[in-house]
């Protein structure tokens, strides 16, 4: 018979820009001291903070014992919908597809318009040929540059 655990989410507060310091801290020290602690999250819209996630709030309070940078945690737990809209980021690659016409969101060729010509999931990344350019040159772009462009002009 097996029962499901509820892990509770704690919202750690950090020092400005120190949340990905915090977060390696943190997954070094749940590592090493076999802390019962199921997972450390970065949320992108959530500065000052790292998200942890334990079955048991004492887990939590022995995880951020001790770790440099953290200021203390939030009274009271976060209920999965308070972050849920910050974690599903699906990833643009698997959103790709060959022929398809992306617009390129980032990087040198931002702005631009591409034909895709292959695409990478292991490595996240497509090859493009430049709409705008002059000759046919292929481009290597991280897939989270790439958006599927609606318009077909």
């Amino acid at each position: 018979m097996s029962q499901e655990v509820k892990s509770h989410l704690f919202a750690i507060r950090t020092t400005g820009g120190q949340e990905k310091v915090v977060m390696n801290l943190l997954e070094n020290k749940i590592k090493m001291k076999k802390i019962n602690v199921q997972s450390v999250l970065l949320v992108d819209n959530l500065k000052g903070y790292v998200v942890l996630e334990a079955v048991d709030a004492n887990d939590a309070f022995n995880a951020i014992q001790g770790i440099r940078h953290i200021r203390g945690q939030l009274r009271g737990e976060l209920e999965f919908k308070d972050i849920e809209g910050y974690l599903i980021k699906k990833s643009t690659v698997s959103e790709l597809a060959v022929d398809s016409v992306v617009e390129i969101i980032g990087g040198p060729f931002k702005g631009m318009k591409a034909t895709i010509t292959r695409v990478d999931h292991e490595k996240e990344e497509a090859t493009v040929i430049l709409l705008d350019a002059s000759y046919q040159l292929p481009v290597t772009v991280d897939a989270n540059y790439l958006k599927l462009s609606t318009s077909k002009d």
